[in-house]
């Protein structure tokens, strides 16, 4: 697709970027069949296609509106078009760049203005932990909008105590151990079964939450104050930096690209994203010794494979396939490839289409009465456990319970 910038931005990185980006689309279209706001309103603007061509114009120095503002909003960030695009559109870094310039030219509403400033520093905050343990002891008391944001609170059970050889950094980031501690410490037992030691720096946000709010400045102090709390224990040579939260992974897998032109970090932020593991890539290549370790009780679980494991990380089907080497009997997903609404921030600021989006993963998840329902990321946990009629659980707590 043909484009010119418009001096504002021409020289800019970002600009250049944008420019490549856009010149790669050749309007081809596959992208909307796969597009989940598109499915669900059949409008050309809120499909990625349409949006490219939004982002285009405000490129090239049309003036945006607010209804490209809200067109872009209703994007859930879940780059399925970038799995569908035969042209390889980075369509999530061009996303990036268009919200943020629209940002800066469109005030909002003080309503949104309120709600996203109360995301982006209520949910990286350090009473984000005390207020959810008090939702939680309260949590039949609460509305129902908020309560569905609010899981039950589970037993965590015990962190390993063993000392081993192998070492691996396991950042606990923001919401995941107020919300579902038990995810982080089932991740360090079967670490421990596999005789490898957990290091668990000081929590932090990895940055997804302001820099998916347009908050870039934000996210990037985030980012760096995170190399600076790992770089330590990269020097030490720990193995590897585990994510347990696919969207977490899939943030920091873009430190490189995100600090290449920053001096003092883009190295360090090279070997950070090298190091960088999801569960999903770390534990199949020890699927055998796991398979001795777990009892061997069939049960009928489903996966739902969260955006930023297939599209974001690329990562598709390992973990199918390690739960089907340790004796689950995965059922077959429709649609699997559709976003579950969750999206961050997304069932917050885009509530009814988040639930539409909900309720169809649900359908398809329980098509065929499974025992459980597994993912791998807290926020499509949280969000389709208010719904489900199954467990929802993280796939890693399934693997830790079958531990002998």
């Amino acid at each position: 697709m043909r484009t010119q910038l418009a001096d504002f931005i021409k020289d800019a990185p970002e600009g250049k970027e944008a420019e490549e980006i856009v010149r790669r689309c050749v309007h081809c279209g596959f992208c909307t069949a796969t597009c989940p706001t598109y499915q669900l309103l059949g409008d050309e603007l809120d499909g990625p296609r349409g949006r490219i061509y939004l982002m285009k114009q405000v490129l090239e120095g049309v003036e945006p509106t607010r209804s490209t503002q809200v067109h872009l909003d209703r994007c859930l960030t879940c780059r399925a078009c970038e799995t569908t695009c035969p042209s390889g559109v980075q369509y999530g870094r061009l996303l990036d760049i268009g919200r943020g310039i629209v940002e800066q030219k469109i005030e909002r509403p003080f309503s949104e203005q309120v709600a996203r400033s109360a995301l982006k520093h209520g949910l990286t905050s350090k009473l984000f932990g005390p207020a959810m343990r008090t939702g939680q002891v309260m949590r039949s008391l609460l509305p129902e909008s908020i309560r569905a944001k609010v899981p039950e609170r589970r037993d965590a059970g015990a962190w390993p105590r063993r000392l081993h050889a192998r070492k691996m950094l396991l950042p606990l980031g923001c919401v995941q151990p107020s919300m579902s501690p038990g995810i982080d410490t089932a991740t360090a037992r079967v670490l421990d079964a596999l005789e490898i030691e957990v290091i668990t720096p000081a929590a932090n946000c990895c940055g997804a939450i302001k820099h998916h709010l347009n908050d870039h400045d934000a996210a990037l102090a985030e980012i760096k104050d995170n190399i600076d709390a790992w770089w330590p224990h990269v020097e030490a040579g720990v193995e590897a930096i585990v994510m347990n939260a696919s969207g977490c992974g899939a943030m920091v897998k873009e430190y490189a690209h995100l600090l290449r032109d920053d001096p003092r970090y883009a190295e360090k932020a090279r070997r950070i994203v090298e190091l960088t593991k999801d569960l999903a890539e770390l534990l199949p290549p020890h699927a055998a010794t796991l398979a001795s370790k777990v009892r061997q009780q069939p049960e009928r679980v489903v996966f739902h494979p969260p955006c930023t494991l297939q599209h974001g990380q690329k990562i598709r089907g390992a973990v199918e396939q390690l739960l089907r080497t340790l004796g689950a009997e995965v059922l077959p997903l429709a649609e699997s490839h559709l976003c579950c609404g969750s999206a961050g921030t997304y069932s917050v600021l885009q509530p009814e289409l988040s639930k539409q989006l909900r309720d169809r993963k649900l359908e398809a998840l329980q098509a065929q009465q499974p025992a459980v329902i597994l993912s791998a990321n807290i926020g499509c946990i949280t969000h389709l456990a208010n719904g489900a009629q199954a467990p929802v659980r993280h796939w890693i707590e399934w693997l830790d319970a079958r531990l002998a």
